[in-house]
């Protein structure tokens, strides 16, 4: 008589695979990719101006034709590097600052002022502002880790917030180590939150980051090829940046919620 054994689904790997799932339902259809893209052909048709609105093929030309270039990637790298290095910068400080407030509750009164500053200043108001204090290189970083950091700090902090009191009280009367605690009670309650606020930050960072550039026009960056494009009149060569920065943003959501999920997978195996 043989039996099968199977490995019993912690909590978070549950609630992690149920986030999962919704992300990649919402992940767009081809059907629905290219109904949108028949659409934009259509109008491109209808306006029959090339210089105000191309066709989808002409961005897509135009994009193939950047990518062949080097100072394509070179911008792209940049941008890239400035933008991302927001924020895991911010991703940092917000798990770091939620520990704090979620331990002591003199830190969580004393970062909800900013953190409600963070959320309702306008993001031009932001770039205009750190643009008389802070070199135009910096620009994306800085902006990028103002818009990030309200979201993750929020979310950890809710996470943390619904850890059980049961567990909780069983591991002070068992006298648990805090790096264990940390492990089985509140990584199970946080590491949902915490996934949900990258996957929302890092679209908002690209956005913001991009507009940074834009106005602050460091050299060599995205933004300066949008500006450019847009001075001369490039449509099709603006549309096709525009591409460029979805695909980035899309890449790097990817990839960092893939590495999330393997490395809660992983620590749910060991």
């Amino acid at each position: 008589m043989t039996c099968s054994a199977t490995r019993t689904r912690l909590p978070w790997e549950v609630l992690c695979l149920r986030t999962t799932s919704i992300t990649a339902r919402k992940a767009p259809r081809l059907w629905a990719v290219f109904f949108w893209l028949a659409v934009w052909q259509g109008f491109a048709l209808l306006v029959g101006e090339e210089l105000l609105l191309p066709g989808p093929i002409d961005a897509a030309w135009s994009l193939v034709l950047l990518m062949g270039s080097v100072s394509f990637w070179q911008a792209a790298g940049y941008s890239a590097a400035r933008i991302l290095g927001g924020f895991f910068l911010a991703a940092a400080a917000g798990v770091l600052c939620a520990a704090c407030g979620c331990a002591f509750r003199a830190v969580r009164e004393l970062l909800q002022p900013l953190v409600d500053v963070m959320k309702a200043v306008p993001v031009a108001s932001f770039i205009l502002l750190a643009l008389m204090c802070v070199p135009s290189r910096k620009l994306p970083l800085l902006i990028s880790f103002l818009i990030v950091f309200p979201t993750v700090y929020g979310n950890v902090l809710e996470g943390s917030g619904h850890a059980e009191a049961q567990l909780l009280e069983m591991a002070r009367v068992f006298r648990v180590p805090p790096a264990r605690q940390i492990r089985s009670i509140y990584l199970p309650q946080v590491m949902p939150y915490f996934r949900s606020a990258c996957s929302l930050s890092l679209g908002l960072c690209w956005k913001a980051g991009v507009a940074a550039e834009i106005i602050g026009l460091p050299a060599g960056s995205v933004g300066e090829r949008l500006y450019t494009a847009k001075i001369y009149f490039e449509t099709p060569e603006l549309f096709a940046w525009t591409a460029a920065v979805v695909a980035l943003s899309a890449l790097s959501e990817r990839l960092i919620l893939g590495l999330m999920d393997r490395f809660s997978g992983g620590m749910g195996g060991a």
